[in-house]
């Protein structure tokens, strides 16, 4: 098993309750990296599918700000 190199960075696990011994820590930790290592290879995030109308369009024009000086009147 290979882990991430940010992995050893990670924060320390922190045991809430019992007295967990460091061979049980080293499964758990083991586990729990294989899972986010396996989720990682495996996760596929969907392209959001754009129509060619709204690729080729302009984008929508925000609006006239009235509150900005504009032309030789603007003093």
């Amino acid at each position: 098993m290979t882990l991430p190199d940010d992995a050893a960075t990670a924060a320390p696990l922190q045991v809430r309750r019992g007295d967990a011994s460091p061979e049980e820590l080293a499964a758990v930790i083991a586990v729990v990296s294989e899972a986010v290592v396996r989720e990682q290879q495996t996760a596929v995030a969907d392209e959001p599918a754009v129509s060619a109308w709204r690729a080729s369009g302009r984008g929508i024009h925000s609006g006239i700000r009235r509150d900005a000086p504009w032309g030789r009147w603007a003093g």
